[in-house]
């Protein structure tokens, strides 16, 4: 009974302590919005490209317009580049009084990103210039950063609300609200990627 009491001692300080490590780790809805949301954008990334030939791939509407190509590997670049921001970021110290600077809501993150009527240039870093062979080769970096990112909200006790990213459009916002921020930025360009196919004079084949 004695080393019952004494166990159930030390798993209560383990978890008591557990959560003062990490006050701002992700609610279970939160987590599963995420995992959902990630998986969803996966999804219809994957199904818009099944099958394009490389005329379609490569299809430009007019000399201002990025091909579906130049789409799967901005959206590629920018898959990797924001994780490791997000990650460089977690690695400081927290910083809780951010938290008055944060002016967006999740929803209106989502909403801001998915706007297609608003267009941004997109940073250097992150400009397609066939830094990979082909699209299939950025597809499957994507995959790989996308998968290893599903795993980590899935399982992460980070701190994700206590540390911040100021966007140069949306302004201050949180890393959970990051990580939103990045799945609605792939979307976003899968969106254009449809445009590109809706195009009348996309090739049939």
């Amino acid at each position: 009974m004695k080393k019952l009491l004494f166990f159930s001692l030390i798993l209560t300080a383990l978890i008591t302590t557990s959560f003062r490590l990490a006050p701002g780790t992700l609610s279970t809805d939160e987590r599963k919005f995420a995992i959902d949301y990630y998986g969803k954008t996966k999804a219809r990334l994957l199904k818009d490209l099944k099958g394009l030939s490389e005329a379609q791939l490569n299809f430009k509407a007019d000399s201002t317009r990025w091909s579906i190509y130049q789409c799967t590997e901005h959206i590629a670049l920018a898959e990797t580049t924001i994780w490791q921001w997000i990650r460089m970021t977690e690695q400081q110290p927290a910083t809780p009084a951010k938290r008055s600077e944060v002016k967006v809501t999740v929803d209106q993150l989502m909403k801001g990103t998915l706007d297609r009527t608003q267009k941004y240039q997109a940073p250097e870093m992150l400009r397609p210039e066939k830094k990979f062979p082909d699209t299939q080769a950025a597809l499957q970096a994507y995959l790989l950063r996308r998968d290893s990112t599903i795993y980590y909200i899935r399982s992460t006790q980070d701190d994700l609300k206590n540390h911040f990213i100021t966007h140069p459009v949306a302004g201050t916002m949180d890393l959970y609200q990051a990580l939103v921020m990045l799945a609605a930025h792939s979307e976003r360009h899968t969106l254009q990627i449809e445009e590109v196919m809706a195009d009348p004079n996309f090739p049939k084949q």
